[in-house]
């Protein structure tokens, strides 16, 4: 759509609400005036020539004609010189670019800016000017470096905590006797320490569901038998992303002693998938098959409550584990939205 024709369009909606707001330069003046944002007008070279009543406000400008003819990427300290540079090239070949940096206003006051660069057409539709807005997202920008800062130390923080946590095991079970029971305890305190940085990578909200198993089986890919997953993209809420893991790895480590991982032709398949029959549900099934023949255990120990009662209460669903001759099958169903949106 050309220039001209845009006007029209524009003109006619205008005219349809009141025909005194077209050609209304009262209209166009309370706009530029009204409008929180920076709206500006460059030329081919980047130099400002207009800049709204609204953008002096809020750029603390008092006096535009000392900036009339600057060319604006020089406001920009640093890369964010090169992203406006960036910007007018492509404005100027008729794109319309967007970036995102710090710049003072007029008088130094620190501001965050969200910025877009577009071309202006003449009416024969080539590039005559730039148009510039700038909206002050100084505080969205701040709320996320907050975040930011705090999600880190929360990180920092567990990370002392986990060592710690192993450190005390360490000194407390240093008899032989208790060798095996401190290497499995090992284990799992290293696995919860992986599910934690998985889901501080999502900034604890969704975490996919791929990622936590992945993750949870990184040290068993290099094993005996083969491990199959698949599933469509779905997320889960951190806590879920945790005793997923912690059941991934207990189900893995029983497999690799007793289950299809001790052997070479043994086969793990894991899939997740969604039905509807009813309500909404979410299913994932670990199948072993191919692997020594399967007996169910004398005693319930703790892995198997990781893997029963952990997700079973976290995602609010059952857990089935039966113990066929042919392989080791555990079933998870909850409802779907139990899940994270």
């Amino acid at each position: 759509m050309t220039s001209s024709s845009l006007v029209t369009a524009l003109n006619r909606e205008l005219a349809a609400a009141s025909p005194d707001l077209v050609g209304n330069d009262d209209l166009l003046r309370g706009v530029l005036s009204g409008c929180g944002d920076c709206i500006k007008v460059l030329d081919l070279d980047g130099r400002l020539q207009f800049m709204s009543e609204g953008g002096k406000r809020v750029m603390e400008v008092e006096d535009f004609s000392l900036l009339k003819g600057c060319p604006w990427p020089g406001f920009w300290p640093g890369q964010g010189g090169a992203q406006a540079m960036a910007a007018v090239a492509d404005a100027k070949a008729g794109k319309t670019a967007r970036f995102r940096g710090p710049c003072n206003t007029a008088k130094g006051t620190p501001r965050y800016w969200d910025v877009q660069v577009s071309p202006i057409f003449d009416a024969d539709g080539r590039v005559a000017n730039l148009l510039s807005i700038s909206r002050d997202v100084t505080e969205e920008w701040e709320a996320s470096q907050r975040e930011r800062f705090l999600t880190e130390e929360l990180e920092h923080r567990a990370k002392n905590a986990f060592a710690m946590v192993l450190s005390i095991a360490n000194q407390t079970f240093r008899d032989d006797v208790h060798a095996a029971a401190l290497k499995a305890y090992r284990a799992r305190v290293a696995t919860l320490a992986k599910a934690h940085e998985i889901t501080k990578e999502s900034n604890w909200s969704a975490t996919p569901v791929a990622r936590v198993i992945e993750g949870a089986l990184a040290s068993y890919l290099s094993g005996g038998g083969v491990i199959n997953v698949s599933g469509p993209a779905l997320t889960i809420k951190p806590r879920q992303a945790l005793s997923l893991t912690l059941a991934i790895n207990e189900l893995a480590t029983n497999a690799l002693k007793y289950g299809a991982l001790a052997v070479a032709q043994g086969q793990v398949d894991i899939t997740w998938s969604t039905s509807v029959d009813g309500a909404p549900v979410f299913t994932l099934r670990w199948q072993e098959s191919g692997g020594p023949p399967v007996a169910a255990p004398s005693r319930t120990g703790f892995g198997t409550r990781v893997i029963k009662d952990f997700m079973a209460s976290d995602f609010g669903g059952t857990v089935q584990l039966t113990y066929a001759p042919g392989g080791l099958t555990c079933e998870l169903s909850a409802p779907l939205q139990n899940l994270s949106a």
